[in-house]
């Protein structure tokens, strides 16, 4: 049975957070692994009321560096040193991160008890690569370097246990011979890794966070699992968002659809929708239905 996805929005607001939004930060957490991505003001007390260890970090994944989606770095760090994380954290973000961090630990004259190593994600395309799953990245438009990304399990060949069954193939080697996609013998009969086996596809997360509408997003979020959109604007405001380099809900809407995905999540929640959220879900529903607005702390499972 495939492992499951658990997609956790720790803060889900624009710029300025209210009473019931934090400043955007989502950890997407896959086995062992727990990759967060951007880190506003506050990231470290969401943690806590979510229950969860933020020790266990492995990744930041940082879309751009506008405050409001990394001034809770410098809090979260020093909570890693104080609480004696030991793994190398690795830091991922678009051209000028290295700087940004350099300033940004001696400005806040942060003591580490662990290694920092900061990527700079400058081309797009696939930039970490395991036996589980790959990272992508593609550049936006935000006025600033801006990263979107997305997380994809990798497609794996399982067995088709009825047919093995059928077959009457014993377990062990000749099974794995299977999985790594080889033809087998056994008792002189030849049997075809096609005629047994089954590709499962994996999953993919996509996040498309603050950018400008444009060319770039729908092929790079194309069968998407989960889609994870900002959402600042309705289409009532469009002239607003486009001045502001944003996208509205329309779009997310149009974005899904086109691309095929499969799930939309609307985030980036601007202070005005506070209490009229639904006029964003409507605005998205006028081309995809699946779709739901975030709320902080919410999770979702895939």
């Amino acid at each position: 049975m495939a492992s499951k996805i658990n997609v956790r929005f720790l803060g889900t607001s624009a710029q300025i957070p209210s009473p019931n939004r934090n400043h955007t930060s989502i950890l997407l957490t896959y086995k062992e692994e727990n990759i967060l991505i951007d880190c506003g003001e506050g990231t470290q007390t969401q943690f806590r009321k979510a229950k969860l260890n933020p020790g266990k970090i492995t990744k930041i994944l940082i879309t751009h560096i506008h405050g409001d989606h990394t001034f809770g770095l410098p809090g979260l760090l020093s909570t890693l040193s104080f609480n004696e994380y030991k793994k190398t954290l690795h830091i991922y973000g678009p051209r000028g991160i290295k700087e940004y961090m350099k300033e940004f630990l001696g400005l806040f004259g942060i003591e580490k008890s662990y290694k920092i190593e900061v990527h700079e994600i400058t081309k797009s395309g696939k930039f970490f690569d395991n036996k589980e799953f790959e990272l992508h990245s593609e550049k936006m438009q935000h006025g600033i370097p801006t990263n979107a990304y997305f997380f994809k399990i990798k497609d794996k060949l399982r067995i088709n246990k009825g047919k093995i069954k059928k077959s009457k193939l014993p377990n062990g080697p000749l099974l794995k011979k299977l999985i790594e996609g080889k033809d087998i013998t056994y008792e002189k009969k030849k049997y075809k890794n096609k005629d047994l086996t089954y590709l499962e596809n994996g999953k993919k997360i996509s996040f498309v966070l603050d950018t400008l509408y444009n060319d770039k997003i729908i092929p790079f979020v194309k069968n998407s699992n989960l889609l994870i959109c900002d959402s600042s604007f309705s289409s009532e405001l469009k002239q607003q968002a486009k001045d502001h380099l944003h996208l509205t809900s329309e779009q997310d809407g149009m974005i899904a659809k086109k691309s095929k995905s499969e799930k939309l999540i609307l985030t980036h929640i601007s202070q005005r929708y506070e209490h009229k959220t639904k006029e964003l879900l409507e605005d998205a529903k006028k081309h995809f239905k699946q779709v739901e607005v975030a709320k902080d702390l919410g999770e979702f499972i895939i």
